[in-house]
């Protein structure tokens, strides 16, 4: 586990002293937001049972979680709607939540290690590490925060379109999903961009079925 802060140290002898992790949740669904979160940890921060969120149970999660937003010096979460998604495309979409969480982060940073690759625009430096969710701290905390923070908005759009099942998928393409679609159309938060119609039960497998059902748990 020391080694997850291995890209953290690197940026302090850099002479970085702020140094936040970002990652982001929702970038493959058939509805529902993009959400990024931006996560400032203290040196002394624990990082056991800190992990790239889908390698954790939705327990784990939320455990991880309550400790994360107990003990982090700060954090900021930037929430881009399914009509935003459809107007710029996911990935411009990511970036603007990832722009998003680092401005609600309270406080200036000095460097953001970010999951994946570099982001356009970020209003300071910025390191993108692939995999980063399994190689920082400060990333596999920002993917917890944003993991949960998406689960909860999907909750809660379930209790607004009801016969969806989004407390269970969390808007991934499984085969409740699809077959919700057939039945009941499209709600006002579903990305008419992914073109969910093209999605029919029959047309993945069932190795595909199990990978989506894994990354909407």
């Amino acid at each position: 586990m020391a080694g997850m802060w291995s890209y953290e140290r690197y940026a302090w002898r850099e002479g970085f002293r702020l140094v936040a992790g970002i990652d982001e949740a929702g970038r493959g669904p058939l509805a529902g937001p993009v959400v990024a979160a931006c996560v400032l940890l203290p040196s002394d921060f624990d990082p056991a049972g800190i992990n790239d969120s889908k390698a954790l149970t939705a327990e784990q999660r939320d455990l991880a979680y309550k400790r994360i937003v107990k003990e982090c010096h700060c954090m900021g979460v930037g929430i881009v709607p399914a009509d935003i998604i459809d107007k710029l495309n996911i990935y411009h979409a990511t970036h603007l939540a990832m722009l998003a969480a680092v401005e609600d982060c309270p406080v200036r940073l000095d460097l953001c290690l970010v999951d994946g690759l570099p982001v356009r625009q970020m209003p300071l430096p910025h390191l993108a590490v692939v995999k980063g969710d399994t190689l920082s701290v400060s990333i596999a905390a920002a993917s917890i925060v944003a993991k949960v923070t998406r689960d909860r908005i999907m909750r809660d759009l379930d209790s607004r379109y009801p016969g969806y099942g989004f407390s269970q998928h969390k808007g991934y393409a499984t085969v409740q999903h699809i077959q919700a679609l057939s039945e009941l159309g499209v709600c006002p938060d579903h990305r008419m961009s992914f073109h969910p119609d093209k999605h029919a039960p029959e047309s993945a497998s069932a190795d595909q079925q199990l990978l989506l059902e894994t990354d909407a748990v």
